[in-house]
């Protein structure tokens, strides 16, 4: 199965910039966008319903032209249940994910026909909250990200493997950013952002990317376009594919797609035997 994620930094603007062509023709089995910043009434069909796909969108219940997530899936896989949000109502309103669950027990049994192990998962497509403009804002992020730790892990207890992406908004050690000493005091990589991403970890979730490149300097996925900071490579890690840890060996490629224009952040990649 082959996923794509990207933080489109807007889709009508993507859209302009071709980038939402450049996703079709990838001809990926799902592809993840975050901060999409349109409800679905504000695109054109094709892009709502691109041939070969479902879409399902979640946008920001306060404002227009805020946040949002969108998971196209090729019609042929067809979800079991698709949730949106965590359930919590004051962490929802800003349209921030979507949750696709499936179950595949028909397609994958084992010699004595039982369902295969790993028949049953769960991609959850997040846009997490930003840290900036202040300690209210930190602090509502900090409560996203504990809340979305326990929906996974309620999950997972359920049965389904976990596979987590989208734009996590923290680089998680000095190797995933350019300037790791002139930000230790900024949000997105404050080290009260980083123990997050260590608990992550220690509940035995799998950054696929840094699983394949342990020692891989320069791999960024988002920079400051007012700065340039693109063309001089100045950026950061934030974009990520989490998978549990009973799917790390299916796992076959995890890749940053640098070159791709259209945002401020670069879609990443993820191939995984499902």
């Amino acid at each position: 199965m082959k996923i794509i994620s990207w933080n489109v930094n807007g889709i009508r603007a993507n859209i302009k910039k071709g980038g939402f062509d450049w996703l079709i023709n990838q001809n990926a089995d799902i592809f993840c966008l975050q901060e999409t910043k349109a409800h679905p009434d504000q695109l054109p069909n094709e892009v709502i319903t691109p041939f070969g796909y479902k879409s399902y969108f979640d946008h920001s219940k306060l404002r227009k032209g805020y946040s949002g997530v969108a998971v196209y899936v090729r019609i042929t896989l067809k979800p079991e249940k698709v949730e949106y949000g965590l359930g919590i109502e004051e962490l929802d309103k800003e349209g921030r994910q979507i949750a696709i669950f499936f179950n595949n027990k028909d397609e994958n049994r084992d010699k004595d026909g039982n369902n295969a192990k790993n028949s049953h998962f769960c991609l959850v497509n997040t846009y997490f909250p930003n840290g900036g403009g202040g300690p209210e804002r930190l602090a509502y992020k900090l409560r996203y990200y504990d809340a979305f730790l326990s929906y996974i892990e309620k999950i997972r207890k359920q049965g389904y493997a976990i596979i987590f992406t989208g734009d996590i908004n923290t680089a998680h050690t000095e190797i995933d950013l350019a300037r790791p000493k002139e930000n230790i005091d900024n949000t997105g990589f404050l080290p009260i952002e980083r123990a997050w991403i260590d608990r992550v970890i220690v509940k035995k979730y799998v950054d696929t990317f840094r699983y394949q490149n342990p020692k891989t300097i320069g791999a960024y996925t988002y920079w400051d376009m007012k700065t340039f900071a693109r063309e001089r490579n100045v950026g950061w890690r934030i974009d990520y594919f989490f998978v549990s840890d009973d799917l790390t060996e299916k796992v076959k490629k995890s890749e940053i797609f640098f070159n791709v224009l259209g945002s401020d952040h670069c879609p990443i990649f993820l191939d995984i035997a499902l």
